[in-house]
Order: structure tokens, then C-alpha cells, then sequence
């Protein structure tokens, strides 16, 4: 006969439920998991099922009840290091939305805006469709499930501690979201600055004969060139995103040691 006590159970509970914070973090916050459209029981279960499928092999500090004020911290703590590695990879996405924005401005369809179901905000146009760009380039890569895989190895560069976490591992988290401008002006550039020319040539052209209605024709003019740099550039802009998400994931095996990007 098998006997079970309440210490036993306890630790099975602890067991499962710290690993589940961790995986529930990121869930809520990582691309296409986040998504508003996926019912959140559908995300509680998938982070349940990873959860019951790492549990047996993770350590954690068998010296801490999880019902004390130290276990619920260590719970809180697991949660927040989930969510940080989730918006790590989320902001990759956003750069790529701010060159969109940025090039939608620049050719004059700031004003095309939408609503967008993953920020439930509004969008410009360029910027929905670089997103879809990136988020095509993300499932087609199983980046998604390269993702699960470090969080899942993030258990032993990272592993469940009752001692409190460097803040500087943070601080780099708070220091990459610069990136997003970096990023997203690298991989606009080519576009602006194809505009760029085409604003300044409508500029002399208005100058040379100003009877020409700039408003007329700046507009079509501007917005045919941004079309025609974005349909060029496309081909070129995987080899730019992979090396963003390299070092994204780069960013994700280091968390276990304090690197920067």
C-alpha cells in the first residue's frame, strides 16, 4: 500500500506550481501566445502541459513552504522572470511595427488607420503589415518553439532560488528596449530613404513650376514609391529579422549570466 502524507503533497504541489508560474508568465506576454484571440483557458492548459512535462526534472527549494511568505515571493518571482522573457521576444515584433509606422508616415498613410487584435489599439497600415510580415517569419522559423525550448532550459541557467535576483538582469532588459528604435530605423532606412529623394524631388519639381498642385500629385507619387520600395526590400529583410532574433535568443540563453547584447 502506497502512503501519501501531507508533506509529500506539498512538495508534488511546489513542484508543479513554481515551473507553471514561470511557463505562465510567458505565455501571457510572448507573440502569437499573447494573442486575444486564443481563450485564455487554451493558454493556462498549454502552459499546464509543459508544465507537468518539465516539473520532474527542475530543482527547486525543497527548505520553503509554498504556502509562506518566502514560497509565494519565489512564485511571484518565477512569474516575473516568465513575462521578461516574453517581452524580450516581443520586441522584435515592435520594432518591426515602428518602421511600419515610421514608413506609413513617411509616405502619407498615417492617416490609414486600424484596429489591431493584438494590441487592441490602432494601428497604421505599413505597420499591421510588417507585423503579419515578422509574425509569418516567426512560425515559418519555429521560433516559437525555439522559445519554449530556452525557457525550458532556463530552468538551469536560471533555476528556482528563494534568493532574490540581480537587478541588473532587468536593467538589461530595460536597456534592450532601445533596441526597438535601433531596429526599427535599420530596417525602415531603405524606405525613408527612397521617400526621402522622392519628397525632395517634388520639392524642386513644385519649385521649377509652381503651378503644379502639390497636394495633387505629392501624394500618389509618394505613396507608388513607398509601395514599390516595400515590394523591393521584402526579399531582403529576412537575413536582417533572423539576425534580430539571434540575438534576442542570445539574449534569452544569457539571462542565467549577466551579458548584454
Amino acid at each position: 500500500m502506497v502512503i501519501f502524507n501531507g508533506n509529500d503533497l506539498l512538495t508534488w504541489v511546489s513542484a508543479f506550481l513554481w515551473p507553471l508560474s514561470r511557463l505562465l508568465g510567458l505565455v501571457l506576454t510572448a507573440p502569437m501566445l499573447s494573442n486575444f484571440t486564443i481563450p485564455v483557458r487554451v493558454r493556462v492548459l498549454l502552459g499546464v502541459f509543459i508544465a507537468l512535462i518539465v516539473a520532474p526534472s527542475v530543482q527547486f527549494p525543497s527548505s520553503i513552504s509554498l504556502f509562506s511568505y518566502g514560497g509565494i515571493l519565489v512564485l511571484v518571482q518565477q512569474s516575473l522572470i516568465g513575462a521578461a522573457m516574453g517581452l524580450v521576444m516581443r520586441l522584435t515584433f515592435s520594432a518591426m511595427e515602428m518602421a511600419g509606422t515610421a514608413v506609413g508616415m513617411t509616405m502619407g498613410l498615417g492617416f490609414a488607420t486600424f484596429y489591431d487584435p493584438q494590441t487592441r489599439g490602432q494601428s497604421s497600415a505599413i505597420s499591421q503589415y510588417f507585423a503579419l510580415l515578422v509574425l509569418t517569419l516567426y512560425i515559418a522559423a519555429n521560433f516559437h518553439l525555439l522559445m519554449l525550448s530556452i525557457l525550458v532550459d532556463s530552468f538551469k541557467t536560471l533555476p528556482i532560488l528563494a534568493e532574490p535576483l540581480d537587478p541588473q538582469r532587468f536593467y538589461l532588459l530595460v536597456r534592450w528596449g532601445g533596441y526597438i528604435f535601433l531596429y526599427g530605423l535599420q530596417l525602415a532606412l531603405p524606405i525613408l530613404a527612397a521617400l526621402l529623394v522622392t519628397n525632395v524631388s517634388l520639392g524642386v519639381l513644385t519649385r521649377a513650376a509652381p503651378q503644379l498642385n502639390l497636394f495633387g500629385i505629392g501624394f500618389p507619387v509618394t505613396i507608388a514609391a513607398g509601395f514599390i520600395m516595400i515590394a523591393l526590400t521584402l526579399a531582403y529583410m529576412e537575413s536582417p529579422l533572423n539576425r534580430i532574433f539571434g540575438e534576442v535568443f542570445g539574449l534569452l540563453r544569457g539571462m542565467g549570466t549577466i551579458s548584454g547584447p
